[in-house]
């Protein structure tokens, strides 16, 4: 099923006012409104004919003003994928959780939350998953300042 096609079935459950399609030639998308995430997410997952049954990756983009949390989706029983975009506000890092969907969803919300500070509300166990628990800050935000040591031992 093409992209395009996708984004039509989408539409038909969320209504206008919760997705946009980008026909970008290299790689297509659809954007989904953030209060509209869990929906989509579970309406790909669940709907006959699209069963996106594998979340291949989430991850997250830092932009000034705002990041934009990406999900690649497939299905491998219709051998069809798309990508989610996410917008979120820097001023409101938060999105729901998709970990009750996708289980792979545990790991990469838990690396996003980890290295950009995003929460992700209803996450059972949004803890860090890379740095060491008394880490402070999230590495790959763009405004992130490497501290000069770590426990005494040179960390920048």
């Amino acid at each position: 099923m093409r992209e395009q096609e996708i984004f039509e079935r989408l539409k038909s459950e969320l209504g206008d006012d919760g997705v946009e399609f980008y026909d970008d030639k290299l790689s297509p998308f659809i954007k989904v409104y953030p209060v509209h995430i869990q929906k989509a997410a579970h309406f790909l997952h669940e709907q006959q004919g699209l069963q996106f049954d594998s979340l291949m990756s989430l991850t997250c983009v830092d932009y000034p003003d705002k990041f934009i949390i990406v999900y690649h989706l497939f299905s491998m029983r219709h051998l069809h994928k798309i990508t989610l975009k996410v917008d979120v506000s820097k001023d409101n890092a938060s999105v729901l959780s998709v970990e009750n969907i996708w289980e792979s969803a545990n790991w990469f919300e838990r690396e996003v939350y980890d290295l950009f500070g995003l929460r992700f509300e209803g996450h059972s166990n949004l803890i860090r998953i890379m740095l060491p628990d008394d880490w402070e800050g999230h590495p790959l935000r763009k405004d992130y300042q490497y501290p000069a040591t770590y426990h005494g031992v040179p960390a920048g």
